[in-house]
């Protein structure tokens, strides 16, 4: 296998991770809007997403990334749910 052929298996499975990961990501986010719907609207859970995803860019290791977003978000949400009344 030549080195360029070694670079496009690498940049193949990359992207096959990251289209992995933004599916669960997606899957997430119904998942949490159905889990939250009576407390929070749907674009209050996909900005609280977008940031715990955000702040996930710099780790190497993407295979835990959705655990954690989710973690971090139902952290949040559970958080904030006990300071507001229902939607």
């Amino acid at each position: 296998m030549t080195a360029e052929q070694n670079f496009f298996q690498v940049r193949g499975n990359t992207v096959a991770i990251e289209a992995r990961e933004e599916e669960a990501i997606r899957a997430l986010v119904e998942r949490l809007t159905d889990t939250y719907r009576a407390i929070r609207t749907p674009d209050e859970i996909e900005a609280a997403v977008a940031a715990a995803h955000a702040s996930c860019k710099a780790r190497p290791v993407r295979d835990f990334v959705p655990v954690l977003v989710e973690r971090k978000v139902r952290a949040a949400l559970g958080e904030a749910s006990t300071d507001t009344e229902p939607r």
